[in-house]
């Protein structure tokens, strides 16, 4: 392969790979998902290829880059429009501590040991598991921690002032998506879509499908985001 060959293979990767890379956006790069890792790790192959190995005709290999980012695109719509195929495709967060208490099957899932736990803990500046009430493993590897309540900064305990609040659930939870109810969490909260339609007809929203987001809080109340029209 003669040098001239080279630097023009070298260039139209170069510029394939660019356009492809801002035609599927920031998500390969912002949120990092097992998914979106083998989807870089497999167009960075192609492109390595049609870069340097001879015996991969030009065509072939832009074929190929575009063929790849189409699939990923579809994946990417599959995974905006539907519950399911996110679950598929990125999978589904786990607590992995839940109410102080470590979830053994959970980290047993995930391939977390007690090591790796503490060491994703102590990024988070938390050095004690008595200090966590909540932790959970996001899909993109990264551990989200809710502190106890007397652990969290300028906390009610220092200030001597005890809450006489009580929280009715642990953590707030989805039970709408995309105008899609979750009965499941529903289930959980030992609520029904009859308490959820009267929260959305004092909203004056007249079906789940007008939302976008909903999320029940910590003191029962519904978090309601309209779906924009």
């Amino acid at each position: 392969m003669t040098v001239n060959e080279t630097i023009l293979r070298v260039t139209i990767s170069f510029l394939v790979l660019f356009l492809l890379a801002r035609l599927m956006g920031r998500k390969e790069i912002g949120q990092m998902t097992f998914f979106n890792w083998a989807t870089a790790i497999g167009i960075g192959s192609i492109a390595g290829n049609l870069a340097v190995n001879e015996s991969t005709r030009i065509k072939d290999g832009v074929i190929s880059l575009i063929v790849w980012t189409l699939f990923t695109i579809l994946m990417d719509m599959l995974d905006l429009k539907s519950k399911q195929g996110r679950t598929v495709t990125t999978g589904e967060p786990l607590i992995v501590i839940k109410a102080g208490r470590i979830m053994e099957r959970a980290l047993k899932i995930s391939r977390v040991d007690l090591d790796e736990l503490q060491a994703l803990l102590r990024q988070k500046d938390i050095f004690s598991l008595t200090d966590v009430d909540y932790a959970i493993l996001e899909t993109n590897g990264e551990l989200s921690v809710l502190k106890k309540e007397s652990q969290q900064p300028v906390t009610k305990n220092d200030l001597n002032i005890m809450s006489q609040k009580k929280d009715l659930i642990p953590l707030p939870t989805e039970v709408i998506a995309d105008g899609k109810v979750n009965s499941k969490n529903l289930s959980k909260l030992k609520l029904d879509n009859n308490w959820l339609d009267r929260e959305l007809q004092k909203a004056k929203i007249h079906s789940a499908e007008d939302v976008f987001f909903a999320q029940v809080q910590q003191d029962g109340t519904l978090y309601i985001d309209r779906k924009n029209k």
